[in-house]
């Protein structure tokens, strides 16, 4: 085979999200997967991407394969790594990360078993730093969580169509660390922070995760500090 063809291929490969020619499918290359038999894994080629791959994971036989991929949006200034990320930055936080519950605008596709919470005019999510309801779903308003510094979820109808929690900042809330990262309906362009795909892919994604599998989000870089086989 030609070099130049080969490339093309090794290229299509990657964007597909199977491992070149004689290595291990990126899940086995990890150094931590969650410990479950389902696992996401949101790549993207280093820190100043914006965009990416995102692919769902079945481990059988011993081994992982893959369900499906899509193409990924991150946010707008790139990833950081997850453990020094700071709010606000517009950046995506790396790292492994459990998927608490889904959620939605929409009534969940067919054939979803995780956690659904359907999104009413009355649901936000609380990003204020001073609140005691820092990084949580909200439904009213927390009164001590300020409007100006919260998502009200209904108007993200594009969005919030169909997304999943990421388990970031999440069961021990650091402030300042960030808030209301999710997997979610691509919008118009790069996110605030959170993973992005197309809608039918988020919806394949969710009829996909078994809760009792314990699905688990991996999110990083091809090579480097944040190297996604680092986590």
């Amino acid at each position: 085979m030609r070099p130049a063809v080969a490339a093309v291929l090794a290229a299509a490969s990657l964007l597909l999200g199977a491992a070149p020619p004689g290595q291990a499918p990126l899940p086995e290359r990890m150094a931590d997967t969650g410990g479950g038999t389902q696992l996401i894994t949101a790549e993207a080629s280093d820190t100043s991407s914006t965009t990416g791959t995102v692919t769902w994971w079945d481990r059988r036989d011993g081994g992982w394969e893959k369900a499906g991929s899509a193409a990924a949006r991150f946010g707008a200034k790139g990833l950081a790594e997850g453990g020094s990320r700071t709010q606000g930055t517009n950046t995506t936080p790396t790292g492994l990360y459990d998927l608490p519950y889904a959620f939605g605008i929409e009534e969940a596709p067919d054939g979803t078993t995780a956690p659904y919470r359907r999104v009413r005019q009355d649901s936000w999510w609380c990003q204020d730093n001073a609140s005691r309801s820092y990084n949580r779903w909200t439904e009213p308003l927390a009164p001590d969580c300020r409007a100006t510094e919260s998502e009200h979820l209904v108007t993200y109808g594009t969005q919030y169509a169909y997304a999943y929690v990421i388990g970031f900042n999440y069961a021990q809330p650091v402030r300042e660390r960030g808030a209301g990262i999710f997997l979610h309906v691509n919008g118009k362009g790069p996110t605030a922070g959170c993973v992005s795909v197309p809608r039918d892919a988020m919806r394949r994604i969710l009829a996909w995760a078994d809760p009792g599998r314990g699905p688990h989000i991996a999110i990083g870089t091809t090579s480097g500090p944040t190297a996604i086989t680092r986590y």
